[in-house]
């Protein structure tokens, strides 16, 4: 399905990626953001995290890859969330899965407004998610 023939209420297939601590060491490089919450479980627990986290910009750059993947590339208009929870990656090979779904909420003037849903093990960890392309 591509953006020019979509319509308000279609469903788009979820998309699954996995989240290791491998991929918040090289986020960290290629973002700059050090911070020992994404890499440590010491420095993540005491400052009363459940463990390391990944970056919210990590976790909403896997909602943009999502739509990059539904739309074929289509030129991304607007993308926007709140980071409400966050996506503690376990010291191990396996990771976390983050799963992005989203459901076409209007196509109009030649763009395709999509609410997406993130989440982890069944929990949201971004609020209000959207993107806008052009169909």
């Amino acid at each position: 399905m591509t953006g020019s023939s979509w319509e308000a209420g279609d469903v788009l297939e979820p998309q699954t990626y996995a989240v290791r601590r491998a991929d918040l060491v090289r986020y960290a490089g290629a973002s700059g953001d050090f911070n020992p919450i994404h890499w440590s479980d010491r420095v993540a627990t005491a400052v009363g995290l459940p463990g390391v986290i990944a970056h919210g910009m990590y976790t909403m750059a896997l909602a943009a890859r999502a739509v990059a993947t539904w739309t074929n590339g289509a030129e991304v208009v607007e993308l926007g969330c709140k980071f409400t929870n966050p996506v503690v990656v376990p010291d191990d090979d396996t990771g976390i899965d983050v799963v992005i779904a989203g459901t076409v909420k209007s196509v109009e003037d030649g763009l395709a407004t999509i609410a997406l849903e993130v989440t982890c093990l069944g929990q949201k960890v971004l609020g209000a998610p959207k993107a806008v392309v052009r169909a």
